[in-house]
């Protein structure tokens, strides 16, 4: 019988009192931790590792948090989790709208995090018990793979996207021609605490409506409802991805 390989995580805090503590229970836990002690060493460990999740501190010497949250949310496919200081409500916020999937405030009790690692890892589909197979969304030439989570657009290339992009156009296909309002978006797309952070929802909208509308200040597919939130304004079906 095959073991399966244990979900990596990518730690990177500059902290070696909290970082290697840390790493030692979620090595505990059943994961495998890689440490990284700045920006630039996660940069680095990544040219060779491929983690499935990434807890990254916002506070740190050099290129901090915010920077490195914002290209791995942007080139990877990767979900994050902030961990950030009881008093940085404004960049929990910042982190969310950019794409982190989550945030944990230090001081935190371990087995919390532990908790809401595996939660993003479930809505991320990245957990061992992850279907195998999962039939694609196809919308006017796009394809949206649930499975690998990827975007293509109609001249099959690879459209980058991030975890909470991936959510919200996933959501949005789930149900196409019906209003979504911002409270349905934000569970769905961010899970707890989000009605602090609804203006991430109209950041993530926007972002999306850049990568799949040809204008999107006239949008075809995510429309505006007054008062009432989005709508996915497309026809969408289900495919096997070996349909031509």
């Amino acid at each position: 019988m095959t073991d399966i390989a244990p979900t990596t995580i990518l730690l990177v805090d500059d902290e070696s009192s909290l970082r290697e503590p840390l790493a030692e229970y979620l090595i505990g836990q059943g994961f495998a931790v890689i440490e990284a002690d700045s920006a630039a060493a996660a940069r680095s460990r990544m040219q060779s590792e491929a983690p499935d999740l990434v807890l990254l501190d916002i506070m740190m010497p050099g290129e901090d948090g915010l920077s490195l949250c914002r290209h791995l949310v942007e080139t990877r496919n990767l979900p994050v989790i902030l961990l950030t200081a009881k008093g940085e409500a404004m960049d929990r916020i910042i982190g969310l709208e950019i794409g982190a999937d989550d945030y944990v405030a230090k001081p935190f009790e371990p087995r919390e995090l532990v908790a809401r690692i595996r939660s993003v890892l479930r809505r991320a589909d990245r957990s061992p018990d992850a279907p195998a197979e999962e039939l694609a969304y196809r919308f006017e030439g796009w394809t949206l793979d649930p499975l690998k989570r990827r975007l293509i657009d109609p001249e099959g290339t690879l459209v980058p996207i991030s975890t909470a992009e991936f959510r919200m156009l996933q959501a949005f296909c789930d149900r196409p021609r019906r209003v979504l309002d911002r409270d349905q978006l934000l569970d769905i797309v961010q899970g707890r605490e989000a009605h602090l952070f609804d203006r991430a929802v109209d950041n993530q909208v926007s972002r999306l409506r850049r990568k799949i509308e040809v204008d999107s200040r006239h949008p075809h597919f995510i429309q505006t409802v007054r008062g009432g939130g989005y709508r996915f304004g497309a026809e969408v079906e289900r495919v096997s991805l070996g349909q031509s």
